[in-house]
């Protein structure tokens, strides 16, 4: 089982300006490849951009719902990494610590001793493969792992 863990940081508001970029538009390119260049010198793999709402105080009483542009990276963890080592790099960043399991099916029965063996899933070997890119293509059809996960549900772990 791999770890990661996920750093989350404002996307940037204006452009930076630099030799040979003119419009506002290759500026505000411009910001985020550096951005992103930065990051991915530090370890960290671009994972995807998300506009997520955000309630903020306005006026003495009243609240309101801003929507803000932030990057999502991560990186795998070091086996033996302590978690103060790393301060975060600025101000704004939040990380986030997750586990992904591995992704394989298992055969026959998981309760049973003995009876789990793993089995690749239709897929498995591209989903291992991710270049950070969300698929928007449909699944061509249920896998293994999903159907043993929707086995387990229906066995009464609601």
């Amino acid at each position: 089982m791999q770890a990661f863990e996920y750093k989350v940081m404002p996307a940037p508001a204006k452009g930076t300006k630099a030799k040979g970029v003119k419009t506002p538009e290759a500026r505000f390119a411009n910001s985020i490849e550096i951005l992103l260049n930065e990051m991915a010198a530090e370890g960290w793999e671009f994972q995807r951009a998300e506009l997520l709402p955000s309630e903020e105080r306005s006026g003495l009483t009243g609240s309101t719902t801003n929507w803000r542009n932030v990057l999502v990276f991560r990186r795998v963890l070091a086996a033996e990494q302590p978690e103060t080592a790393q301060a975060p790099a600025r101000a704004a960043t939040v990380e986030f610590r997750h586990s992904e399991p591995p992704l394989t099916a298992t055969a026959g029965d998981p309760e049973a001793p003995g009876g789990a063996t793993p089995v690749p899933g239709a897929g498995a070997a591209r989903m291992q493969a991710d270049d950070g890119v969300e698929e928007l293509s449909p699944v061509s059809g249920v896998t293994a792992a999903l159907k043993n996960r929707a086995a387990q549900k229906g066995d009464g772990e609601d």
